[in-house]
């Protein structure tokens, strides 16, 4: 006869990673040993999904390692970006608010590592806790002027406009000083750069291409480096 495996999680990994998480840093040593053995981690490969419209919004996710987008996709195939997150971040967290099943995709564009944590369980520290909660809503409310900003590029600009726009907020969240530059430490396509400002792979080369015989930015196969942002600014 099989035997049923009723072996805990592995709550000392699942502990070692919400150590690394910010958001949970404010809280008790204890509580949040006490929150690792409640909790999932799981491994995520790329080009996975890690859900889909449609799906529960029943956890929030804590991204531990690698890299996720969060889109959203027409009947047609067409693709808007919403965000990438990192290490350290939180998605799926508007379920919190009303438990309505997920209206975005997310996909691993590098493998992950995620830490799960049900709706329950977070709503119950935001509860518990009130600088937990402030930092949530901080979080909420940045995310939404990031959007407001978003759309407004895509009414208000034209494309060489939302481009360094864009370029610039890549550098400022995925950058690294590269002598008089800065290099994009995100491997991104012109398609998904178009996805991000709404509009065509061939605009967005075009646009490029322009950038680079200006010599506003440098590119290769695998990386974008920016080096003139001042120019960037006065385009954006």
């Amino acid at each position: 006869m099989q035997k049923t495996d009723t072996s805990p999680p592995d709550a000392t990994r699942t502990l070692w990673y919400l150590r690394k998480i910010p958001f949970f840093s404010g809280i008790s040593p204890d509580r949040v040993r006490a929150l690792a053995e409640e909790l999932e981690t799981r491994e995520v490969a790329q080009r996975q999904v890690v859900y889909l419209p449609g799906d529960p919004g029943d956890r929030v996710f804590f991204l531990v390692g690698g890299r996720v987008k969060c889109s959203k996709v027409s009947r047609d195939g067409k693709e808007l970006i919403l965000a990438y997150r990192r290490a350290g971040d939180m998605f799926g967290e508007l379920c919190v608010l009303d438990g309505a099943p997920r209206e975005e995709m997310v996909e691993a564009v590098k493998s992950a590592i995620v830490v799960e944590v049900p709706r329950e369980t977070f709503a119950g520290l935001l509860l518990e806790d009130a600088a937990l909660a402030f930092e949530f809503a901080r979080i909420v409310g940045q995310r939404r002027r990031a959007v407001e900003h978003r759309v407004e590029h895509l009414i208000f600009r034209d494309v060489s406009a939302k481009l360094a726009a864009l370029l610039l907020d890549l550098a400022a969240e995925f950058g690294t000083q590269d002598g008089d530059g800065v290099r994009i430490d995100l491997r991104i396509t012109h398609q998904e750069m178009a996805n991000l400002v709404g509009s065509t792979l061939e605009t967005v080369s075009m646009m490029l291409a322009q950038f680079r015989k200006r010599g506003i930015v440098e590119t290769d196969a695998r990386t974008l480096r920016i080096v003139d942002p001042q120019a960037l600014r006065a385009l954006s």
